[in-house]
């Protein structure tokens, strides 16, 4: 799923990396208030994973970046990116959920993008088809391009949304528990898979896996609290996709540890 591009957001090319500013955020439901001044800042070409109990705000702060509301939710924010632009038309965002189409197939799933764009040109269209064929062989689904997703698992149709949204090429990509359906292996594959295809692209992951987190993120905050706030950054160095034996990881899995510990209270 893509942000909304305002008619005076140009698109950003997503080789030059987008660092994004979230400031003052609030967010309020049903008279609690899940997080109240919350600041965060996405570096640019980078992952950041968000971990923390759950119903702590996770998910909600990742909608605020997108400009995405709730009926029923409060919220108010600036977000604004190092240019001093906008996120929007720059940011593409995948769900927890796999939001198929039922009547598409897993190819035209993954085009969705240029469709809603309303691609007209045969060659442009063929283009395209072409390069979902690609994402979906980067994900392991090679030869299940016309399959429907009532036809898929679960694992399965979510790996069909992790190509929409490499298909989609943005600078900024926002995801929400993207490897969650996934078996331990093909959880870890996928994720050197993402970690390939984003490259220089500035990403905010929110996961309940430290490890993942580990893997993929150059900083890790944990979230907690009510209202909501974010620790220090867990700050990593070297290379991802890391191994899980990266001796970088072995070193600050027990701090992640405790920290996720702590916020459950």
């Amino acid at each position: 799923m893509t942000a909304r591009k305002s008619p005076s957001q140009p698109h950003s090319d997503p080789a030059v990396p987008v660092g994004v500013t979230l400031s003052h955020a609030h967010a309020g439901w049903a008279g609690t208030v899940l997080f109240d001044g919350l600041s965060l800042v996405l570096e640019g070409g980078q992952w950041t994973c968000l971990l923390g109990p759950s119903g702590v705000g996770k998910s909600m702060l990742l909608r605020i970046v997108l400009g995405l509301t709730q009926n029923g939710v409060t919220t108010d924010s600036t977000v604004v990116c190092d240019d001093g632009q906008g996120v929007s038309g720059r940011a593409s965002y995948m769900a927890q959920q796999d939001l198929l189409l039922p009547w598409l197939s897993a190819a035209d799933n993954v085009c969705l993008g240029t469709r809603l764009r309303g691609v007209r040109n045969a060659d442009e269209r063929r283009r395209n088809y072409q390069k979902a064929c690609h994402y979906l062989d980067k994900v392991g689904l090679g030869g299940q391009e016309n399959s429907l997703p009532t036809t898929l698992s679960g694992g399965m149709r979510q790996r069909v949304a992790l190509a929409r949204t490499l298909m989609e090429e943005r600078p900024v990509v926002l995801m929400d528990e993207p490897f969650s359906a996934l078996d331990a292996i093909t959880r870890v594959r996928l994720q050197d898979v993402a970690a390939t295809a984003l490259e220089r692209r500035t990403v905010l992951l929110v996961t309940h896996d430290p490890l993942e987190a580990l893997r993929l993120g150059h900083r890790i905050f944990v979230m907690s609290g009510r209202p909501a706030v974010l620790d220090e950054p867990l700050v990593l160095s070297s290379p991802q996709p890391r191994q899980v034996d990266d001796v970088e990881i072995l070193s600050l899995q027990g701090e992640l540890l405790r920290r996720l510990s702590e916020a459950a209270g």
